[in-house]
């Protein structure tokens, strides 16, 4: 059977899927009054972002396609220029569909959010419904892009190098993305809560407050055009890895009947969906979840079976995705709005903001372990049960459990888009003055959406982490094929240890430049709230037919946002190469295992610590320790205030990083071995 092919139908299926729920949304009423106008100025927000963005990324992709071109995977003058100029186009490729899946996501979440709202009306299940079909679009478009794009350039060149240049594509673009959403996102959250909620003591999303659109089409152009960049360049990059792997071996075959069974079972998955009229919105995600794993793990077995796949290798596929489960278990444990975590960071804030921050990271630094230990159980587990099939089959079996990870990703991203839709949904449902039970629903739909966040960045992190570790196994089969020699990552090799320290302190400074930005263009807009409360009359006082400028945010939030988002990025990239031209290939194999661990821990920490710090706050919001305006809540505001940039900037865009210099590792391995000082 040929399996590409196949990949490509079931990709055709899930696009087909995709768009009966963005019909299927779009044609939600949504209800009379202001709710209409306030989802088209956030709709205009994020796509003047969006645009503005794509026009900076545009101009980098160019660039890098010329290098691609001149340099890679030799310099042209040194071998074939065709085989250049298909590494570039396959890189052009992966970055316009990286690109295609922000508009797609941004698309369908500025539609939902304000049918979500009005869904509100009738009960919690319509909400739901519109909001979890609303992130399906997202989750359907995505994967089936990205298994489409793989299916389609192995058929037309078979060249594991192609599909690595495709991979480039959608890491470098996702990497970009997800910084420069996640800096525009949290500019506007962190400034919206310091001078609402902390210094006036004004709801949430009060009208009266310049910040809050900007705020709201944050959510949208970080959390659902970034992320969706995020884990569709994970999924790309799994194959790829594997693809070189597996190439040698003979067993492309299994890469695309599983990750085609994964995106089949995430299609069931979504398509059955529910939750009841008084259903827990948090299980319903979670059930959905677990359908699709057993879904996946049925049907890789039958194929399996009737196609003779050894069942070692699907094995090594099951740990994955179990490792996936237990990675947001952890997630959801410490960061779950129900859990004992939460609880205890919400009663340490009535003793101040300092044992807020101090208890938040101390969680987060605990819930790295169970995490990187999955990860690190899941690569041994999946090594040591292909390791008898023979020689390369050890880390093929580590490759096919980053693939098991992601089989599912069409479910988790589903899941990760429903948490800024109905964020929004709250959000507008307050502007547009749609009442308290409105407001009730809206509540308890994104608490289950801040969880369900928490989780997809755990697994995306996690999936990322089995990923780069099949990378760093592409890496090694790389430099054998180049010079017959094996890479053997010895520590008391120097210019591994050099490696490998330098590796390790890139994440650090990638995060910290991320949050910087994030706090540099707090403080301006900070400033431009005050200066609006200020000088425009009776806006403090609410009084009617009063509004702020709330362009002014949203353009404070948009150029900060474009200024700051490749300078990080480009500090990992440039790191890679410099290591890669000082010590060569053994200088980058100590770079990358620095980079993983660091990055990996760094993630963790700080997606979980801003998880539980975000529903700490909703948690003394819904009544408890002293409930909304309390002491213990404006101090946990400000544990929410350092969270963000933690969990939506620094956090998931480390993930990325880790993969993007892991590919540019494996594509600028030929330089490495021609050029290097020692």
């Amino acid at each position: 059977m040929n399996w590409a092919l196949f990949a490509i139908l079931i990709s055709a299926l899930a696009f087909i899927v995709a768009g009966y729920f963005y019909r299927w949304v779009s044609k939600l009423p949504v209800a009379e009054g202001p709710l209409r106008h306030v989802g088209m100025l956030i709709r205009k927000g994020a796509f003047a972002f969006l645009k503005r963005e794509y026009r900076i990324l545009a101009i980098f992709v160019g660039v890098v396609a010329l290098l691609l071109v001149l340099f890679f995977p030799i310099p042209f003058w040194m071998g074939s220029i065709l085989e250049n100029l298909g590494m570039a186009a396959a890189y052009i490729l992966g970055s316009v569909l990286s690109a295609l899946a922000g508009v797609i996501g941004i698309s369908i979440a500025t539609i939902a959010n304000v049918r979500a709202a009005t869904a509100a009306r009738q009960g919690l299940a319509p909400s739901y419904m519109a909001g979890f079909r609303g992130g399906a679009v997202m989750g359907m478009a995505v994967v089936g892009s990205s298994l489409f794009g793989a299916a389609v350039l192995y058929l037309l060149t078979s060249d594991p190098n192609i599909v690595l240049a495709f991979s480039f594509g959608a890491s470098s673009l996702a990497l970009f993305a997800k910084a420069g959403g996640g800096i525009f996102t949290k500019t506007a959250d962190i400034a919206a809560d310091l001078t609402g909620k902390v210094e006036l003591g004004i709801p949430e999303d009060d009208p009266r407050n310049p910040a809050v659109i900007a705020d709201n089409v944050g959510d949208n152009v970080g959390d659902v055009a970034g992320m969706g960049a995020d884990l569709f360049d994970s999924n790309i990059a799994a194959i790829a890895a594997a693809m070189v792997i597996a190439l040698p071996l003979g067993q492309v075959d299994l890469l695309f009947c599983f990750g085609a069974l994964g995106l089949l079972a995430s299609i069931i998955g979504v398509l059955t969906a529910r939750v009841g009229k008084k259903g827990n919105p948090g299980a319903a995600l979670n059930r959905g979840t677990y359908l699709t794993c057993g879904i996946f793990a049925v049907l890789t077995f039958v194929a399996s079976m009737i196609y003779h796949f050894d069942l070692r290798l699907w094995g090594a596929t099951v740990v994955g995705m179990v490792a996936g489960v237990v990675i947001g278990l952890t997630s959801d444990y410490f960061t779950g709005d129900n859990r004992k975590p939460v609880a205890r960071v919400a009663h340490a804030c009535e003793s101040g903001p300092a044992f807020t921050i101090l208890s938040g990271i101390s969680y987060g630094l605990i819930s790295a372990l169970p995490s990187l230990a999955g990860i690190g159980a899941a690569a041994l587990i999946a090594f040591k049960l292909c390791e008898p099939m023979g020689a390369g089959y050890a880390m093929l079996g580590v490759s096919m459990s980053a693939i098991g990870m992601l089989a599912i990703v069409g479910m988790i991203i589903s899941n990760d888009a429903y948490g800024p839709i109905v964020d929004n949904a709250r959000g507008v449902a307050e502007m547009g003055g749609l009442g308290e039970e409105v407001l009730k629903i809206t509540d308890e739909l994104d608490a289950a959406g801040n969880t369900s966040k928490a989780i997809t960045k755990g697994f995306a992190i996690g999936a990322a982490g089995l990923t780069v570790i099949a990378l760093l196994g592409a890496f090694r089969e790389i430099v054998y094929n180049a010079t017959g020699q094996t890479l053997v990552f010895d520590m008391m090799d120097p210019l591994i240890f050099f490696g490998m320290l330098i590796g390790a302190a890139i994440p650090a400074v990638f995060a910290a430049m991320l949050m910087m930005g994030v706090n540099r263009n707090s403080q301006k807009m900070v400033a431009e709230i005050h200066r609006q409360f200020n000088t425009i009359p009776g806006l403090k006082e609410g009084k009617q037919g009063v509004l702020p400028d709330y362009d002014r945010c949203i353009d404070i939030a948009t150029v900060g946002a474009v200024r700051e988002l490749i300078p990080a990025g480009l500090m990992a990239i440039v790191a890679t190469l410099v290591v890669g031209f000082i010590g060569g290939v053994a200088a980058v194999g100590g770079f990358l295992a620095g980079n993983i661990v660091s990055g990996l821990l760094l993630a963790m920490l700080m997606s979980n610590a801003g998880g539980l710090w975000d529903n700490a706050k909703k948690y003394i919001e819904a009544g408890h320790c002293g409930g909304k305006g309390s002491p213990a809540h404006k101090a946990a505001v400000i544990g929410d205030t350092v969270g963000d940039p933690f969990k939506d900037t620094a956090g998931p865009s480390l993930n990325t990083q880790v993969t993007v210099v892991s590919l540019v590792s494996s594509l600028a391995a030929a330089l490495f071995i021609a050029i290097s000082i020692f």
